[in-house]
């Protein structure tokens, strides 16, 4: 079983509004379960929302800095909240021999949850990443973490090593 984990608009522009308190507590998780797929050579990608980017914004759709990306991490850019749609993500999924997908990043009830239900559509297996999902409204996490299947990062850690 090869899994993938998919960090989703973790962007300058994107996270406006969110605390910065929240934000580094969600990096923090999505960093820790980043350096575990990379030590166990599974598939970290990120996905940037370039919708609406100019070349006077360029920067602020830039991926935050308190993300680690590594160079053996793949990056996607889409211009819709599905990372599915009108994008290569499926085709790089299948050509890394992925079934099992990990989402984290932002904002829960755009992106995270249209990816989400994206690759279910598709026949990957799909949790959410506990403790790494964003959004500006904390009702939000919440619902999406009682109505949605989550995996917290024990967990990970024990499928990677198994």
């Amino acid at each position: 079983m090869k899994i993938g984990f998919l960090v989703i608009d973790m962007q300058t522009i994107h996270l406006q509004g969110i605390d910065k308190q929240v934000i580094d507590k969600a990096c923090e998780y999505i960093n820790y379960v980043s350096d575990m797929f990379r030590s166990k050579d599974q598939v970290v990608i990120h996905i940037q929302d370039i919708e609406g980017i100019t070349e006077s914004s360029r920067e602020a759709f830039s991926i935050i800095p308190e993300i680690h990306v590594m160079e053996t991490d793949l990056i996607l850019t889409k211009e819709y909240t599905n990372g599915f749609w009108k994008t290569e993500l499926e085709q790089m999924l299948k050509e890394q021999g992925v079934d099992f997908l990990i989402i984290s990043g932002n904002a829960a009830e755009y992106c995270v949850l249209s990816t989400y239900n994206g690759a279910i559509e598709r026949g990957f297996s799909t949790v959410i990443l506990q403790n790494g999902i964003l959004s500006t409204h904390n009702d939000v996490i919440t619902s999406t973490y009682r109505d949605r299947n989550i995996i917290s990062y024990p967990a990970i850690k024990y499928l990677l090593n198994k």
